[in-house]
């Protein structure tokens, strides 16, 4: 079967060259039985690729199970998977089967496949190895012929380089790798897409067929589209709802789609990240977090001035400026320390016995905090991340310093 066949048999819009690629190779692994793993951005169409490869291999007649990997709570996803025993667990009434037991002879899509916990990971990579798996509470281990097909939209090595997915996994998984690529590198598909849509909403919602000007078509066609073609679909499905002119100028357009100079502008420094969701039942954890930024930061200036010279400094939660009793002046500039000093010397030492107690406590605080909060989520790190109201990354590096690695 040609490419432009199974574009119309899958209803694949576009004619990118690096589309097509990613069609012939589908094709090519069909009618093999090698595991494959399909990356790209969110929105570009995963989920299609899998139902190529198994409607045109020799497993088309066997069950097809999709699964979001992401969408299923890590205290059940061994048992969704891999099936249960009676008794087992809580509410674990009677026996179940899981999804790999289900889909013996057929195929299994694990959408988000990053999301898994290793736990999870280490009885996919023994089903990838041998075809054997266990079910949870049982000591029997059950055979499964199934052809695995994953899809994530992290980036994978970063992802082993935190510690959140198994190396050995991903080069099982990834024995075919496919990539989607974004809509922004299929400029040349942007406008048949919104065409598509633009005709699909009109039949819909039965009202006349939006058209673009020229310059609202150069427009879109440049536009970077973070949201790939999810992100346009949804576009064109509110500008064919709200706007009774079907012809679209470039100025309504844009009312539609966000501002994106702001890329080229330069970043202010901002604590409160778009990572950093606060919340009234996340504020103190916050809190405590900022009073020891502080903390450090008030620790280099007193190393700084005692190095200095002998200085007496009042220290101003506030605004965290160190204002010296003749004229010494300290502030900061973003992560670096200036020091600005006028006037006279004086001989009275520095005494920061107080605030090294105080880090000593926050410090303490905070690792409690983070154990706490660790447990609750049962080691799932993204989950506790967003609980405390910070990154991922930070998040890890704090594990790290507090040797919190069990938790």
């Amino acid at each position: 079967m040609d490419t432009q066949s199974i574009k119309q048999r899958f209803n694949i819009i576009g004619n990118s060259p690096l589309l097509n690629r990613a069609i012939d190779i589908a094709c090519q692994v069909a009618s093999t039985d090698i595991s494959v793993l399909i990356t790209g951005e969110s929105g570009v169409g995963k989920e299609v690729f899998p139902k190529i490869i198994h409607q045109l291999g020799a497993r088309k007649h066997g069950p097809y199970i999709a699964i979001n990997c992401g969408a299923i709570p890590e205290g059940t996803i061994d048992s969704e998977l891999f099936g249960h025993e009676k008794g087992s667990f809580t509410d674990a009434h009677e026996s179940r089967k899981g999804y790999f037991e289900v889909a013996n002879g057929g195929t299994i899509f694990l959408d988000e496949v990053a999301e898994l916990p290793l736990s999870t990971q280490v009885r996919l990579l023994r089903v990838l190895e041998t075809g054997e798996f266990i079910k949870v509470g049982s000591s029997k281990p059950l055979k499964t012929d199934v052809r695995i097909v994953a899809a994530t939209n992290v980036n994978i090595q970063e992802a082993i380089q935190r510690g959140t997915f198994r190396e050995d996994l991903y080069y099982r998984l990834s024995t075919v790798p496919i990539y989607i690529p974004s809509l922004r590198n299929r400029k040349e598909d942007i406008d048949l897409f919104f065409r598509k849509f633009a005709y699909d909403f009109a039949e819909k919602y039965r009202m006349p067929t939006l058209h673009l000007d020229e310059d609202a078509k150069n427009y879109l066609m440049n536009y970077p589209w973070q949201g790939n073609v999810r992100q346009l679909k949804n576009v064109t499905e509110q500008i064919s709802i709200i706007e009774t002119e079907r012809e679209i100028s470039l100025d309504t357009l844009r009312k539609y789609l966000p501002d994106t100079n702001y890329n080229e502008l330069p970043v202010l420094y901002n604590r409160q990240s778009s990572e950093e969701k606060i919340t009234d039942r996340e504020i103190l954890y916050n809190v405590l977090f900022e009073m020891k930024k502080d903390i450090n930061d008030l620790k280099k200036v007193i190393s700084l001035l005692m190095q200095h010279a002998n200085l007496s400094a009042d220290y101003d939660t506030s605004n965290l400026n160190y204002s010296g009793t003749k004229g010494f002046d300290t502030y900061f500039d973003k992560d670096d320390i200036k020091i600005h000093t006028s006037g006279e010397n004086l001989n009275e030492p520095i005494q920061d016995s107080e605030v090294l107690e105080e880090y000593m406590l926050l410090e303490k605080k905070e690792m409690e905090v983070i154990k706490e909060v660790l447990k609750k989520h049962k080691g799932k790190k993204s989950s506790a991340a967003v609980e405390l109201g910070i990154s991922e990354r930070t998040l890890y590096r704090k594990i790290k310093d507090f040797n919190l690695e069990g938790y």
